[in-house]
């Protein structure tokens, strides 16, 4: 539920005998997410690459909330083995409710992924979609399930290289990220229009965080470039967690998009987001869709609209 004002924390529902995978919920917002989704009684997975860092997260939370139900899911979303391997692990679940795709990694030097892709485009955009895929079947199984994907406003003004996807011509990493939450919109879009075509019962919305500052520290940074009066106006953790929980959990429109609605939407409570016309071209949805197919090799075999 959500009120006239907006989401909050406040507004997740009981979530007793539910589950939920959280990508990158080790820290951050994913942490956040985690934090909610097991006060309100789910059961978590944390899907997170380094051990330590998960078995961290959920001491935390279990500080908070003592009988959460919380197990690590080792995921690495730049090695497409891990994201198989995780894949299986999940789909020995009792059910999955939601897959809230939290992770990604924002303007780092170039590096490339486990099988050579361009670590934005392979992390934020490739890893979400083969993961995605792979536990379409599983989220098949629960009426109501849900696919999160996080964009960003970063896409606002984004463009996709096609004729360089990989990046192996030149890399700027500012538009190398954009690019990739510009594909995350895209892939959003063009899975709620095949989940709908087939009647599948799970729904895809997207999601944007606003500008969480721990996010945008991440080889950047930004506040201490930009001084403390900036670094007011940017999102913490806890209330960048709000679109995702209310897309995982509150009432949205099957392929809508949400995020902060104050400030020029990048903080303050969630709710209906803006997003670029160019992220909802049919075209240009199709097109990233094939070509995750043949970069990943994984389909998730559902038909074009």
């Amino acid at each position: 539920m959500s009120n006239s004002k907006g989401f909050t924390e406040a507004n997740v529902p009981e979530q007793t005998g539910k589950s939920f995978i959280v990508t990158g919920a080790n820290a951050g917002v994913g942490f956040e997410i985690a934090r909610v989704l097991a006060a309100r009684g789910a059961r978590v997975l944390l899907g997170c690459r380094e051990q330590t860092r998960a078995q961290d997260a959920i001491a935390r939370i279990k500080r908070i909330t003592p009988n959460a139900d919380l197990i690590w899911l080792p995921l690495d979303l730049g090695d497409l083995d891990s994201i198989r391997a995780a894949a299986e692990i999940a789909a020995k679940e009792s059910r999955i409710d939601a897959l809230i795709n939290n992770a990604g990694v924002m303007n780092p030097p170039l590096t490339r992924t486990k099988q050579g892709f361009e670590s934005q485009f392979g992390v934020n955009h490739l890893g979400v979609f083969a993961l995605t895929a792979l536990l379409l079947p599983k989220l098949a199984e629960t009426p109501g399930a849900r696919v999160v994907v996080t964009s960003s406003v970063a896409h606002l003004k984004a463009k996709i290289d096609w004729d360089d996807l990989n990046a192996d011509k030149s890399y700027v990493k500012t538009e190398r990220y954009g690019a990739s939450k510009l594909a995350n919109a895209l892939f959003f879009f063009e899975l709620d229009r095949r989940l709908r075509a087939a009647k599948s019962p799970v729904t895809a919305i997207g999601i944007h965080p606003g500008v969480a500052a721990t996010s945008l520290g991440r080889h950047m940074g930004l506040i201490q470039t930009v001084g403390p009066i900036v670094g007011l106006l940017l999102n913490s953790a806890d209330k960048g967690a709000w679109p995702a929980l209310l897309a995982a959990t509150g009432e949205v429109k099957p392929g809508g998009y949400y995020g902060p609605t104050g400030f020029g939407g990048i903080r303050g409570v969630a709710g209906e987001a803006k997003r670029a016309p160019h992220a909802e071209d049919s075209a240009l949805a199709k097109r990233l869709w094939e070509a995750s197919i043949a970069m990943t090799g994984i389909d998730p075999g559902l038909p074009a609209a």
